[in-house]
Formats: structure tokens, sequence, C-alpha cells
């Protein structure tokens, strides 16, 4: 059952019957806690991997399906910003600009792929998002002298996408760019400073700037999202049995929060005052942006809006490396980081 509900034909059942996303959310969950506990499930996906070398407890993986089963992009395709039509000015992207290289990463395509490997301004990158966590990170696809390509494991870990590379099947966590499992362990990625907006801020920015573009438009609903409602707050009993983590009184675990490094603040705080600072960053709250996870059509969705963290040096304001995800994400993996609430 659980297969069926999250590969390939998850994805198709999921628009076609919009079953609720914390149903299966919690499916998944109870599911997986029992597939986790089995003697090493994985081993025929990752015969290469070494899971003796490990920085976590194998019981929190959860696997929803085979490796690559949402398949990563590996020779991305793209069209220029200004004909693009086929995706609202206000849906979001990812966009990085490096040398000169601007490219935006509409999240209507990464909710079907998560992972694209790609180079950009001469830079390898990896470009990944997860859907469960809201959680879209550039990283530099370097590792010392070796240059990864990198896919999807399958598994989840407190709900946030573990992926693997292909040199040495190392298990890497998404929201924290390190090597969990294998011979990488404890190794980290370098980010990379890239926006979450519109992409009408994107071609307003960069009105040169390319937008990937599905390679097989007709085989994906792209457009359409299977996490329709999944922002929305959790009741209490949700809260406690699901997200276990630890959380400022009167925070949801679902609540979006903007993260740098060990450091959080909300989105509504953020948004209340426009800008505001933090040390030398600036963080910036401006509308526009349609939340990916509320409507069925991406491009109805409520208005999120846009939020950008720079930092101000000598030369003026530079961007910096952030996240946007949900609250539970950032107490999941920076335990002892800082939420600012106020």
């Amino acid at each position: 059952m659980l297969a069926a509900l999250v590969t390939a034909e998850f994805w198709g059942k999921a628009m076609m019957y919009r079953a609720p996303m914390l149903v299966l959310l919690m499916t998944i969950a109870t599911a997986g806690a029992a597939v986790a506990q089995s003697s090493l499930p994985w081993t025929r996906d990752f015969p290469r991997t070494d899971f003796a070398q490990r920085s976590i407890e194998l019981a929190e993986i959860v696997t929803y399906g085979a490796k690559d089963s949402i398949p990563p992009i590996d020779n991305p395709q793209f069209a220029p910003a200004a004909g693009v039509t086929n995706i609202g000015a206000l849906e979001p992207v990812l966009s990085i600009g490096i040398d000169g290289d601007f490219r935006a990463y509409p999240l209507q395509v990464l909710l079907f792929h998560e992972i694209v490997n790609d180079t950009v301004g001469g830079v390898p990158v990896v470009v990944s998002y997860c859907a469960f966590c809201n959680s879209g990170i550039v990283f530099d696809r370097r590792v010392g002298d070796q240059l990864l390509a990198f896919g999807n494991t399958g598994t989840y870990r407190h709900f946030g996408m573990m992926m693997y590379d292909k040199s040495t099947q190392s298990w890497w966590q998404q929201f924290i760019g390190e090597a969990v499992v294998g011979d990488f362990l404890g190794k980290r990625l370098e980010a990379i400073p890239a926006r979450l907006e519109s992409l009408a801020k994107f071609r307003e920015r960069a009105p040169d700037g390319q937008v990937l573009v599905p390679s097989a438009p007709g085989t994906r609903p792209y457009g359409l999202t299977p996490y329709g409602g999944y922002d929305r707050p959790v009741p209490p009993s949700v809260a406690r049995d699901r997200f276990p983590y630890d959380l400022p009184p009167g925070i949801n675990p679902m609540e979006r929060v903007i993260v740098v490094e060990d450091q959080a603040w909300t989105v509504d705080l953020v948004r209340s005052r426009g800008t505001m600072a933090a040390g030398d960053l600036r963080l910036t709250w401006e509308p526009g942006q349609n939340s990916v996870h509320d409507q069925r059509v991406i491009a109805e969705g409520r208005d999120v809006g846009n939020l950008l963290v720079q930092r101000q040096t000598e030369a003026g304001l530079e961007d910096v490396r952030y996240d946007v995800s949900f609250a539970f994400t950032f107490a999941a993996f920076v335990p002892d980081g800082t939420l600012h609430t106020r």
C-alpha cells in the first residue's frame, strides 16, 4: 500500500483523489517506521553503501519507494525567462546567479524531481527541494577534488529528504547538506546563496535569465500539486504525535520560518515588519508569491510572500544563504538553534 501511495503511481492518485496530505503524511510515518526497523531494506538499491558508517539511527529512516522513484534531472533544459508562459507570474522559483549566469528552477517542476544536477556560471551545483519540509537549497556538488552527482534515496528522515551521491552511494541529509551514512560520513556540502522568489521577481532582476522547463511536459502534471492544504496548521494532537520536536510555545510545526545557519525567524514576524535587522543581516518580506502547498493549482495558491536575506558589507548588500522551511524541520535538524518569534 505504501508503495502505491508514494512512488510514481502516488502522484497520479493524489491528483485524482486529492487525498488530504496530512493523512498521507501520517500513513508514511507509520508504515515507514516498520520498514525502517527491518533488516536493512535498502541494500538491494544501495549495495555499495557502507551502512556501518553512520551518524544517525537507522530506525529514523522512512522508506517510501525505490532509489530515484522521484527521478532527478541530470540534463536540465532551459528557456528564456521572458518567453515562459506555462508558469504563473507569482509561482515560486528557486533562483541562483553566478558570474552573470542567472537560472530559475520552478517549484512546480522540483515537486516531481526534487534534485537537479547542473552547472551555473562554471560552478557544478545540485539544486535540491524537499516538499515535505518546503526546503529549497543549492549546494556546490564538489567535495575536495571529487565532482559528485546526486539522486534520491527513496527515503526520508524526520520528513527530510535523503539524497545519495552516485560516486560512493553515501547518503546525505538534504536540509543540512551533510553525509550521514557511508564513505563521506561527516562531510558537508557548501551551500550557495539562492533566492526563493516569484517568477515575476526573477524576471525583474534577471530579464535575460533562464528558467528550467520539463524535458517531457506531458509525463507529469506540472503546475498542479498533490500537497494541497499541506501547509495548514495541524491540531495539537497531531503536532505531539508526528512532530515531537522542541518548538517555542504557540508555534505550529507547519509555520514557515526563514533559516540562516543556526538562527531562524518566523515569516509572520518578518512580514509584520516588512524589513528587519538582525545584527548585520537584513530580512525582507514582500507580497506576491503563491504557496506551493495550498491549492491544487499552484498558481491559485494563497500569497505567502517573497523573503530575502542579505548582509550589509562595505561594498553594499550581498545575498546570504537562507532557506524558507517549516518550523518542525528547523527544530528537528537544528535542535540547538534559536527560533525568533518577536
